[in-house]
């Protein structure tokens, strides 16, 4: 009776770290995006056990009158789906600043602080080459004077994993 109840244990000890997420150690790369994401952002993502990381993202955009830029900082859990593709879920905030070129603000101000809450959801597939492309799509809620409401970022990641 010893002897099966330690193959039964063995068995799914066995099973459950053959079914154990693993995740890179570093990955950087761009998050391709442009809603209110202010487009690409330079991105980092550091693994923290087999199933959580951390990720890191500074955006920069600037057109005709406005100037943006924004960092980003997130934990994630990631959960298996099918080989090689994998979901995640995450939360976390980050700081920014806009800048107007033009006075259309009360008050003649052109310069804006703000901060943010972010929430995550996405879908990605690890190659078995060192490439994780992904799909996510990030709300996130401003707190400030002309970044006061809910923002919505659906974006693109590409990413070398070291």
């Amino acid at each position: 009776m010893n002897k099966v109840l330690l193959s039964l244990i063995v068995i799914i000890v066995f099973s459950l770290t053959a079914n154990a997420q693993r995740i890179s150690d570093n990955a950087i790369g761009l998050r391709l995006g442009n809603s209110s994401g202010f487009g690409t952002e330079v991105n980092y993502q550091r693994g923290i056990g087999d199933n959580n990381r951390l990720e890191f993202g500074l955006a920069w955009h600037s057109n005709n009158n406005v100037t943006n830029f924004k960092i980003t900082g997130l934990y994630q859990w990631i959960w298996i789906l099918d080989g090689n593709l994998n979901w995640y879920a995450g939360l976390g905030g980050g700081i920014g600043q806009t800048s107007f070129d033009i006075d259309f603000l009360p008050k003649n101000r052109d310069n804006e602080f703000f901060g943010f809450v972010a929430g995550d959801l996405g879908i990605e597939y690890n190659f078995d080459i060192p490439l994780l492309i992904s799909v996510d799509f990030r709300p996130e809620l401003g707190f400030g004077d002309h970044r006061d409401d809910i923002d919505f970022d659906i974006a693109f990641g590409i990413r070398y994993q070291f």
